[in-house]
């Protein structure tokens, strides 16, 4: 017959009612305008469909579903219909026969149509792929890894193998695009050095691509994201392909990439500015819930109030039709946003209180951080929470698990945890990492102040606090490799590390102090910012290896460097040197880097007296402060009053250190708005000093309590002697005391001038709490120490009195502070005198 067929060819053409035409069985699928003509050929032609021809139906049929607006529906209508199963057979009789691509390429397309991975059919097509794995070329084995990755088969044998091809063919892959897939699949089986291997490998064939990739870009970095490593050279060059695309990336990208760079602690302010742009623009477009709640997500918390008015509105007509975890998704926006409506809040936290039972216990403390935050109060749904919170701990063996429940159950209104809750803290304490027993021990510590206040016993918490010490010295006492040490340390904070382990975490990073280097010097001199912990050994290390290898440390670290040094007041061994490679090594990034990062850099050189002039022209400049508002609008309230804050410091800094440089102070109005808002009171050491003063100084006009400076200094007391060391009362010389030109204030405080009797001097007295200090040693930090220059530029003779002289036992009478105040003010005494 096939003999015939060749003889006679022309001679086909007229049986139409026959299975096969001439025209090929790939053409007459070509020329198929849906699936249900595809599914027809399928039907008709099923006995004479080869392996390559099975291939092509799928592909086929997958090409139409892109093409759709609702997938998943589609989906399950291809997925479903009769002639699926037609061509699932014929899949299951030819894969044999496949090529790798093919093969390869019929499991990919039989996922996206929703084939369980247990199906015989996606096990056949597994199994057979490993059988060739070794022969697959790095697009076929991309791909391939990216199907193990959709069944969460990341951990897996097979991934392993995977693994170490990529690894023994690093140096012939070529294509970006197939080694990024691959990167990310592989990301949580390589080592450290395998890492850096592919980190490197990217750098080098990152400009082989085109410019359009936003793809190879954000799997970047996801990998970037799934190792845990804010790479700057990688992320500076991705974060260039988003903005050169950012009008034509989608919700979902949009949306996938400002997660990203939220975790990797990324600052684009260039992006953000572009996604919220392009975020708002979409707000119209989308009416489905699921589409609706990313978008909500995405851009709530960067919205303005306008924006921010029509994303509630909208989300809460579509409350109703909210899934569960879209309910929780919201929330935690919402929570972002620090959203005040109660309207919203109440109606998301019903729907959260009705699928309460399907959460997990990470979500359920998630679901609690933000119905506090969020002030809402219900009974009802608290009692509910604390019972499955309760009902998880007696069952959950994970440490993170039973460390996130008893954190929500300490948050709840009324804390209280049994005998079985402590019982199942103690017996995971083994295995807990420092993160874990940080969690624990702010939990216990919230019960105990819960207790104290109810006049409960506290005994036994207060035993587990001690085991919790135990455990927490014993794991820095073992740890020797400094960067796992860092993976715990960096979100570390609370009261209960503060005193009970930073001296060993402390001890133990001088320990490892050799391990520093390029590579982890920013997270390092970040951590020790934190601590407000003076270790000259550590930032002596950290100076070192800023000066030998500040080529490899992107700029981008070099604030999180010099902050240790600004907020602890210390000067390296070589202080220029070290301060003016740090600048140098910024100045070419001095455009690129976000407004507010320049600010908080600007303020922490100025702390250490170092003004280098082309960085504070550029934050001094009208275009820089625009941006700047611009980037203030999508901050947190707190945050935004904490760079204006400090734009406020560097500008007065600046006034008053470095007058040559011209540059004005514009501070009055945002001043006079914070003080009026915030005088403050005085505490009990200051309330005794001020009796003190007045009984030293001859009466209480003659002492100021609170007063402000020019350029708006808060001082504690003011005093004036004149010429022969003796009070003036305030009111009886002739000096200018009242109010700076233009300037309106209806306070009590006084805002003190600059003219004096001839000879006389103006002191400032200033009481100095434990923040003043570090917490390791007596060293006053750089912020006091810089108002105190400010002070004595201003003319003032600056008496700063510590905490610890003050509760001393030398000065526990009223007649021995008596004395030491008037030493200080009148007289000249070593015991007592300032540096």
């Amino acid at each position: 017959m096939f003999r015939l067929r060749a003889i006679c060819p022309f001679s086909w053409r007229v049986f139409h009612f026959r299975p096969f035409s001439c025209e090929t069985l790939i053409r007459q699928m070509d020329k198929c305008t849906d699936e249900e003509q595809v599914f027809d050929l399928i039907e008709k032609n099923k006995a004479i469909f080869s392996e390559k021809q099975v291939g092509y139906a799928f592909n086929i049929l997958w090409q139409f579903q892109k093409q759709k607006t609702s997938l998943f529906k589609s989906v399950e209508c291809i997925r479903d219909h009769p002639q699926f199963l037609t061509l699932y057979n014929l899949t299951t009789n030819k894969m044999e026969f496949m090529n790798d691509d093919n093969l390869v390429n019929v499991l990919y397309i039989t996922q996206h149509f929703a084939v369980e991975a247990h199906d015989p059919l996606v096990e056949a097509l597994v199994t057979e792929a490993w059988r060739r794995l070794e022969r697959f070329d790095i697009n076929v084995l991309s791909k391939f890894s990216s199907c193990l990755a959709d069944q969460h088969l990341n951990f897996s044998p097979l991934m392993g193998k995977i693994a170490d091809i990529v690894n023994r063919k690093l140096e012939t892959i070529q294509d970006l695009r197939s080694l990024s897939v691959l990167m990310v699949s592989i990301s949580s089986l390589i080592s450290q050095r395998f890492q850096d291997q592919l980190v490197n490998k990217t750098e080098l064939l990152f400009d082989t691509i085109d410019s359009s990739q936003v793809n190879i870009a954000r799997r970047i970095v996801q990998f970037l994201r799934n190792i845990k490593y804010s790479y700057y050279p990688l992320l500076e060059r991705c974060n260039k392909v988003f903005l050169s695309h950012v009008n034509h990336l989608d919700l979902e990208s949009i949306s996938k990439i400002l997660s990203l760079y939220h975790f990797l602690q990324f600052h684009s302010f260039e992006f953000v500015l572009m996604a919220k742009k392009r975020l708002t623009e979409m707000i119209p477009q989308f009416d489905h819930p699921a589409s609706f709640v990313k978008l909500f997500v995405a851009l709530g918390p960067m919205a303005g109030p306008e924006e921010k008015k029509q994303l509630e509105s909208t989300i809460l007509l579509m409350s109703e039709e909210l899934t569960s975890q879209q309910a929780l998704a919201v929330m935690g926006a919402m929570e972002e946003m620090e959203s005040r409506n109660s309207r919203l809040i109440k109606k998301i936290a019903s729907i959260l209180h009705k699928h309460l039972d399907d959460y997990k216990p990470v979500e359920l403390l998630k679901i609690t951080k933000a119905l506090i935050f969020l002030h809402f109060q219900s009974k009802e749904l608290f009692v509910k929470l604390k019972e499955l919170l309760h009902s998880y701990l007696k069952i959950s063996v994970k440490p993170s698990e039973i460390s996130s429940l008893v954190c929500a159950i300490s948050m709840l209104p009324s804390p209280h945890l049994d005998e079985v809750g402590i019982s199942r803290i103690e017996a995971v304490l083994p295995q807990c990492d420092l993160n874990d027993l940080n969690g624990f021990a702010t939990s216990i510590l919230r019960w105990i102040q819960y207790d104290c206040m109810h006049l409960d016993s506290t005994g036994k918490q207060l035993k587990l606090l001690q085991k919790l010490d135990h455990y927490g010295h014993q794991s820095l006492q073992k740890c020797n490799n400094l960067n796992l040490l860092w993976e715990e340390l960096k979100s570390l904070k609370g009261d209960w590390f503060a005193q009970s382990l930073l001296e060993e975490t402390i001890a133990t990073l001088q320990r490892l102090v050799d391990e520093i280097n390029y590579m982890n010097v920013a997270g390092i001199a970040s951590f020790i910012s934190r601590t407000n912990c003076l270790s000259t050994l550590l930032l002596d290390r950290i100076a070192s290896v800023v000066l030998q290898q500040i080529e490899k440390i992107h700029p981008f670290s070099v604030l999180a460097i010099i902050l240790p040094f600004s907020i602890l007041n210390y000067d390296p061994p070589q202080r220029n040197e070290f301060f003016g490679t740090c600048i140098q090594h910024l100045n070419s990034y001095l455009t690129l880097l976000d407004p507010l990062m320049l600010v908080f850099l600007g303020f922490s050189l100025a702390t250490l007296e170092y003004f280098p002039e082309d960085l504070l022209k550029t934050i001094f400049n009208i275009k820089f402060l625009d941006r700047l508002d611009s980037q203030l609008e999508l901050l947190c309230s707190s945050l935004n009053r904490r760079v204006q804050f400090r734009l406020m410091e560097l500008n007065r800094a600046v006034c008053l250190e470095c007058p040559e440089y011209q540059i004005p102070w514009f501070h009055d109005r945002f001043c006079q708005q914070h003080y009026n808002k915030d005088i403050g009171s005085m505490n009990g050491a200051q309330q005794q000093i001020s009796k003190m003063l007045a009984e030293i100084l001859g009466g209480i006009n003659c002492v100021k309590a609170s007063v402000l400076t020019p350029y708006y200094h808060m001082i504690d007391f003011e005093c004036i002697l004149d010429k022969r060391k003796k009070p003036l009362p305030y009111g009886s010389h002739n000096i200018t005391l009242g109010k700076l030109p233009e300037m309106h204030w209806e306070s009590n405080t006084q805002i003190v001038g600059s003219r004096l009797p001839p000879g006389a001097e103006r002191i400032a007295l200033e009481f100095l709490d434990l923040r003043a200090f570090c917490t390791n040693i007596p060293h006053l930090k750089g912020k006091s120490a810089m108002k105190k220059r400010h002070l004595e530029i201003l003319g003032y003779r600056v008496i700063q009195i510590p905490h610890f002289e003050w509760n001393s036992m030398a000065l526990s009478t009223k007649d021995a502070r008596m004395d030491y105040l008037r030493e200080r003010i009148f007289g000249e005494d070593k015991k007592y005198s300032r540096k």
